[in-house]
């Protein structure tokens, strides 16, 4: 294949690509679940795509921080920074997919090489949103431990319906991949990245042009967005739980949007009512906002409709108006 007629693709997995419910969110269980989705990625490879793979890890970060926190009360261990936990959790859950795309390719004599790149991504320290943090992580506590970690650490602490205190962080909108030029290089190359994973390490510029991280969450789907614009994608797709998106969900005019515009994408989103707030809105926000920076093609279906969406039998397909 020339590289005239290389389609590139960013696909963004949810977390439920890795732990299906409750009863499997063992390493060996989000292994297999890893394994089930990219192998739908490799048949996307094998249709002639060069794939950039961007990943959740909401659940795998809360249990970094929860085996930080009890080795912590327990045997005095030090405790892992926030952004320490997110490098851990892309390394992790990078192997995972990348071993198992790597198998997918060699069963089908597909010769190509997928890595792994850490990725930081810078956010701006005056974002509103680190006035006002609302994203809950790590365990709960009660009421004394949060007050002296809120004097002792800077932690901004609040209390969870009635179930004990957590802390929250901010969860700022992403501005620039800092590994943007060596994941171009890897797709240029041939190479299928997994990167900005969890919506990737959030760093900030404390005024001198250095990096250093800051304990942030950043949404998954708005970083893959900002990844798709920056490499100038021909696809955005975004794997999640459902096979299409639908409007007036669960109500008796409920409809299932096959083929939408950007204009009513937009339209939808403004009205308010169609997308939850913390599941699907995000990922439509984020479809506007990699098709207003002139993107061609979204989908959202979930992992094991990937190749049906593809070829336009299913899935939410949005265009350019």
């Amino acid at each position: 294949m020339t590289t005239q007629s290389k389609k590139v693709a960013v696909v963004a997995i949810g977390g439920n690509s890795l732990i299906l419910d409750n009863k499997h969110q063992s390493v060996e269980d989000q292994y297999d679940a890893a394994k089930a989705t990219t192998c739908h990625i490799a048949d996307m490879i094998e249709a002639g795509w060069d794939v950039a793979i961007g990943h959740g890890n909401g659940p795998q970060v809360g249990f970094i921080l929860r085996r930080s926190e009890i080795a912590a009360k327990v045997e005095g261990m030090h405790e892992v920074p926030l952004d320490v936990c997110g490098a851990d959790s892309q390394g992790a859950i990078g192997y995972a997919l990348q071993q198992t795309l790597q198998n997918w390719l060699f069963e089908r004599k597909i010769q190509k090489n997928v890595a792994t790149v850490i990725t930081q991504v810078l956010v701006d320290r005056e974002d509103n949103a680190f006035k006002n943090p609302t994203k809950p992580i790590g365990g709960f506590m009660g009421e004394e431990e949060a007050r002296r970690r809120e004097a002792e650490m800077g932690w901004t602490v609040v209390e969870d319906a009635g179930r004990g205190w957590r802390r929250v962080v901010a969860s700022p909108l992403p501005k620039e991949v800092v590994e943007l030029d060596t994941v171009k290089a890897l797709i240029n190359a041939g190479v299928v990245v997994i990167t900005v994973g969890g919506g990737g390490i959030p760093v900030i510029d404390p005024g001198n042009g250095q990096y250093e991280g800051t304990a942030a969450v950043i949404d998954k789907d708005y970083a893959s967005s900002l990844l798709a614009q920056s490499i100038n994608a021909d696809l955005f797709l975004i794997s999640t739980a459902v096979e299409k998106v639908a409007i007036n969900f669960g109500k008796p005019d409920q409809q299932w949007l096959d083929r939408i515009t950007l204009s009513e994408a937009k339209q939808f989103l403004a009205e308010g009512k169609h997308f939850a707030k913390g599941s699907m809105a995000p990922k439509i926000q984020a479809i506007i906002w990699y098709m207003e920076a002139g993107g061609k093609h979204a989908i959202i279906t979930n992992p094991e409709n990937i190749g049906r969406a593809l070829r336009g039998e299913t899935g939410t397909h949005i265009v350019p108006d």
